[in-house]
This record gives structure tokens, sequence and C-alpha cells, in this order.
């Protein structure tokens, strides 16, 4: 089997280098595999509000039935901009997310194994601590991201054919940002963050760890049929694997992060009307819809995170390839 093999790095690198490269890669990767996954955001996003506190009823009224229909209606009505809602704010959201995921990964794991075991993580994996890396690197990201993941929602959720949530209709990015910004200040601007960092604290401490390790894995049984751990198929592989554990981790999270970020403000301009905090939202959600409720939008999830883990990782690596290679 051919492979897509980088060419060894001919001088070293320094560690500020490698962070900065590992950034602008995350930076660039994120947002070139976000504009094919986007979509499948949109019709995630309006799931997941679909029916929101409300208990089934078969004969309740559904705009949407499944990711199938959903994409039609709004393709259909709604036209190719339709389906790239929310795409501004989602490149800056990658920006802050993933620049910061992959960007400190490396360091962070580094910092916890030296205070662990007393050397750095080359030549060693455990898993615990991988995963650790990864969720703090998630939580940071989501922390400095939140704003533009607010208004990106809240663009997503807007329909003026099937509506779902309470709609807010900014007339863009900055109109989003300002309002927020007048009605709330910066309170407002991070409004649901809370929610934000448990979703990409859960997501990054699967999908970075799980990514490691089944990197390593497929590199050391798989190395007799040309699979490196600088292979590009190695990379696909282990994006696919990785893709799947994620999204059953991360969509009860990121339920209740479409919920806190989509709701209106309540009465004093500060909490939110429907819930006050993410433990609240599990528990309205799951009394009123049922536990399974968690996991609305479940296949448009994957079918946007699955792309998105696979399209970013191979984008990261190789772009850290040639920057390693050139810098």
């Amino acid at each position: 089997m051919s492979t897509l093999e980088t060419p060894a790095v001919p001088r070293a690198v320094s560690a500020q280098s490698n962070v900065f490269l590992a950034w602008l890669a995350g930076s660039l990767a994120s947002c070139g595999a976000v504009t094919f996954t986007n979509p499948f955001e949109v019709v995630k996003t309006r799931l997941q509000l679909q029916g929101e506190l409300a208990r089934a009823a078969p004969s309740a009224p559904r705009a949407y039935h499944n990711v199938a229909q959903a994409f039609w209606v709004i393709g259909k009505n709604e036209g190719l901009r339709g389906l790239q809602k929310g795409l501004g704010p989602g490149y800056m959201y990658q920006i802050m997310l993933n620049g910061t995921r992959l960007g400190f990964y490396e360091p962070a794991k580094n910092a916890l194994y030296s205070a662990f075991t007393g050397r750095p993580s080359a030549g060693q994996s455990i898993m615990a601590l991988n995963v650790a890396a990864g969720g703090l690197c998630g939580v940071a990201g989501a922390a400095l991201g939140s704003p533009f993941f607010l208004v990106k929602t809240r663009m997503q959720s807007a329909s003026s054919f099937a509506a779902v949530g309470h709609q807010h209709n900014y007339a863009s990015s900055l109109d989003g940002l300002r309002r927020i910004w007048r009605a709330g200040g910066v309170r407002g601007l991070y409004r649901g963050m809370d929610a934000a960092m448990m979703r990409a604290g859960a997501g990054s401490s699967v999908q970075l760890a799980t990514y490691d390790h089944f990197k390593a894995y497929i590199a050391r049984t798989l190395a007799h049929r040309g699979l490196t751990d600088n292979s590009a198929y190695t990379h696909f592989l282990a994006s696919m694997g990785t893709g799947f554990f994620v999204c059953l981790v991360m969509n009860p999270f990121d339920v209740v992060s479409t919920r806190m970020y989509n709701q209106k403000a309540g009465a004093a301009g500060h909490a939110g009307a429907l819930y006050r905090n993410p433990l609240q939202c599990f528990y309205k959600t799951v009394a009123s819809e049922g536990f399974f409720s968690l996991y609305k939008g479940f296949l448009a999830h994957y079918l946007r995170l699955g792309p998105h883990t696979i399209l970013m990782f191979v984008f990261a690596e190789q772009i850290k390839a040639l920057g390693a290679r050139y810098m």
C-alpha cells in the first residue's frame, strides 16, 4: 500500500515554534473542516432545539423528522445560505477553540507527564494524563470562543420557514455581538460559557486522547503495511475511530450547550429565561423529554463531527509537517 509520507525534518524546531505551528495548523485545519461540515451543524442545532421542554406526543407537529429530511427542508426553503448559517462566527470559534486545543495540547501533556512521571511524554502514553491535557485545553478554548459560539447557535436556529427555539434574528455576526453587548454587556456575551466549557472539556478529553491512542496503535500494528506515524492514511483511520467516541460522550453536553446559548434572557437581563445553569438544563430536559432527548441530533452530530475530525486532523498533521519542513 502506498502512503503519503512526511519528509524528515532537517533541523530542530524550537518549542515556541512548535506551539505556534500547532496553533496555526489547528486554526487553519479546523476552519477548512468547518466549511464542509457546517450544514450538518445547522441541522443538528435545529433538531436539538425542536420540542424543547415539551413532552413528546405522537400527534405533535414536527418541522424536522430526521437528518436527511431536515437537510432537504432547509436547503429547499432557505437555500445554500440557510445551510451555511453561522459560518462566519463558526470560523472565529474554530480558531479560538481548536487553535488553543491543538496548539497547547502537547505543552499541557508534557507538563502533566513531567509532574506525575518526572519526564516528558515522549516515548510513553498514559491515557489518564492524555485525557486531562485534552480536557484542560478544550475548556480553555471554549472559554475564549464562547461569544462566537453564542452568536453562531442563535444564527443557526433562526428560520422564517420552520422556526425552533427562541428566534433572535440577527442580521449578521457583528449585529449579534453588538445587540448582546448592549443588552447584557460582558455577562451577556459569556452567557452559557459554563455549558460550553463542559461540552468542550468532555469532547476534547476524548478526542485528543483517543486520537493519540488510535494513531499510536495503528502505527505500531500496521507498520509492516507502510502505515507509519506520519502517514496520511494513519491520520485518516485514527480520525474515523475518534469521531464516534467523541460524539457518544459529547452529545448530551452538546444538547445542553445549544439550549443554554439559544434561550432568551430572563426578566432581570442576566440569567436565562428557561435555565439558570447547565445542571438545571440537564434536569429539565430529561424530566420533560426523557433521557434520550440528550441524544437528539446524534446522527447529524456524527455526520458533522466524523468528517470534521477526519478533515481537521488530516489537515493539521499535513500543515504541521509542511511547517516543520520549512520553518
